[in-house]
């Protein structure tokens, strides 16, 4: 039957992934009522929307902008890693949202509910997936106009942070179990090499660098002679117990032998679990830009 304009549509069809990460189309609930998550991004998107008050299950999260959602009251499904499906399905969503770190449920997930899989593709850069990701979420429940507001303010941002970084090398990388690993521009940490422009010379390190990068020698750094060193503590992201620190790892003779060290160029960011378990949210976004502007001096109303 057509519906009139003045009428609610029972559902919206959107673009989201699959269980093989392709883009592809899904008919959702208009409006869901209740909401199963078990990714982060999604729910700092709906809660920068207005919408968190439908959220009757979320995946455990030591997120402090995102507590509200840790309590009695909301059903806790596991973690981003790994759904607890008894307790998904107990909670009788309407629509469930995941990430990429839980694609082989996705089937599964799906028996029960929709499953909006929603990621950040660094081809077009973490600010567009998320603008993108915000309005695919917002056209669920009719929310479109939002998306233009909460987004403003991130161009101006990545310019002046673009300004800084321009004629700048990089190398890019994460701490975990005593080594670093580097980072290309095809994961973690992209916007760095990607929006904001540093040249990453740690992209020709030789191996698939998507995932926790490649565990590069320090040998690497001192030949590659960067002129900045970003490092993101993993071990501090997923509290891993009695990890060494980013910097007792970082802070050794080769690394403190190099101008970055001498300059006072190694970058340690700031909100470690944002930048590793909540990439694509709005608040995170907005945290990882200030992990970046604080440490650079950089201000984007100056530029202004």
């Amino acid at each position: 039957e057509e519906t009139q304009n003045n009428e609610t549509p029972e559902s919206v069809t959107i673009t989201s992934l699959n269980a093989n990460k392709e883009a592809a189309e899904l008919e959702v609930p208009y409006d869901p009522q209740r909401i199963a998550i078990l990714d982060m991004a999604s729910l700092d998107i709906l809660d920068a929307l207005g919408v968190g008050d439908r959220v009757v299950g979320t995946a455990s999260t030591s997120l402090e902008y995102l507590q509200d959602y840790i309590n009695d009251d909301i059903a806790n499904l596991g973690t981003i890693k790994e759904a607890d499906l008894e307790a998904v399905m107990a909670c009788e969503p309407d629509v469930i949202f995941i990430g990429g770190r839980l694609s082989a449920s996705y089937d599964a997930l799906s028996e029960i509910a929709p499953v909006v899989f929603l990621s950040t593709d660094t081809e077009i850069g973490v600010v567009e997936s998320v603008r993108n990701n915000a309005a695919t979420i917002a056209s669920m429940f009719g929310l479109e106009a939002q998306v233009d507001e909460l987004m403003a303010g991130f161009d101006s941002r990545i310019e002046a942070l673009a300004a800084f970084a321009e004629g700048k090398t990089a190398i890019v990388g994460l701490c975990t179990s005593g080594s670093f690993n580097v980072l290309g521009n095809d994961g973690r940490c992209s916007i760095i090499g990607v929006e904001i422009g540093f040249d990453n010379v740690g992209v020709d390190a030789d191996v698939d660098t998507s995932t926790h990068g490649n565990e590069a020698s320090f040998e690497f750094i001192v030949e590659k002679a960067p002129d900045y060193i970003f490092v993101m503590d993993r071990d501090a992201a997923i509290g891993t117990d009695g990890a060494q620190l980013a910097q007792e790892i970082m802070e050794n003779e080769l690394v403190m032998g190099t101008d970055a060290y001498k300059n006072g160029n190694i970058v340690y960011l700031a909100h470690p679990a944002v930048w590793y378990t909540a990439e694509g949210g709005i608040t995170a976004l907005d945290i990882m830009l200030q992990d970046l502007e604080s440490a650079l001096g950089v201000s984007a109303a100056a530029a202004e």
